[in-house]
């Protein structure tokens, strides 16, 4: 078998979807993928961070008229997650960090591989880490929301994810965006152009992280459902 069919075949492994294993609430108003072991993560190693996280699932709810407003900024959607999680000690954080190179010449009195303790250059490359933040950080969690942004968002959410996993902050991440079965809610009432293909939506999210672009950082993937709206 030759490496291109491995891959593909691998790309095509049936998606790790969560099901059972939480509140039947919960599970009536999202969809769970588990990748990288997260929710095994979060649920053995951060009771506290995921008691949290499951209240907050239980309690959120999208009101059709949310839906008839503005997208990205402008939406009531990600203020409400801002009053749900911020009491509860969630900030978001952004990151910067330079990198420190230094230089040590092999002792002259000694064979090859054998190094001062001195380096003889240093170098600091400003900025190497730059501009990764995240809207929701508690302990050793992340949490994002996209709601209805440019898929090209999930792109950054996830660089920001691993590099501030490569960098020792967080072991696990949580994204939460639009399942599919949403769509069938914005025919009804019209507005299906605002939330397009190119659009932050499950399909667009699970692509991304069976082609691995979280790295090595475990990412539990939450779809909203029909089940979450209300005013119907």
């Amino acid at each position: 078998m030759n490496s291109k069919t491995t891959i593909q075949n691998d790309m095509e492994e049936p998606l790790p979807k969560i099901m059972g294993l939480l509140p039947p609430e919960i599970e009536k108003k999202f969809e769970f993928y588990n990748f990288g072991h997260a929710f095994e993560i979060l649920t053995q190693s951060y009771k506290e961070e995921w008691s949290d996280l499951e209240e907050c699932f239980r309690t959120l709810t999208i009101h059709v008229d949310d839906i008839m407003k503005a997208g990205g900024n402008e939406s009531p959607i990600p203020k409400r997650l801002d009053d749900l999680l911020y009491p509860r000690g969630w900030r978001e954080i952004r990151i910067t960090g330079d990198l420190l190179i230094k230089l040590f010449p092999r002792r002259s009195d000694c064979k090859r591989g054998q190094f001062s303790d001195t380096p003889f250059d240093e170098k600091t490359i400003r900025g190497f880490i730059d501009g990764h933040n995240i809207d929701f950080v508690k302990s050793k969690v992340a949490f994002d929301l996209e709601w209805n942004s440019k898929d090209q968002t999930f792109d950054r959410d996830l660089l920001a994810m691993r590099t501030y996993f490569d960098c020792g902050l967080i072991d696990v991440g949580v994204i939460v965006t639009r399942a599919e079965e949403l769509n069938d809610i914005f025919r009804a009432k019209g507005v299906m152009a605002k939330y397009g293909a190119s659009t932050t939506w499950m399909g667009k999210l699970l692509y991304r992280l069976k082609a691995r672009r979280n790295g090595g950082c475990p990412i539990l993937a939450v779809g909203i459902k029909k089940n979450c709206v209300e005013g119907m």
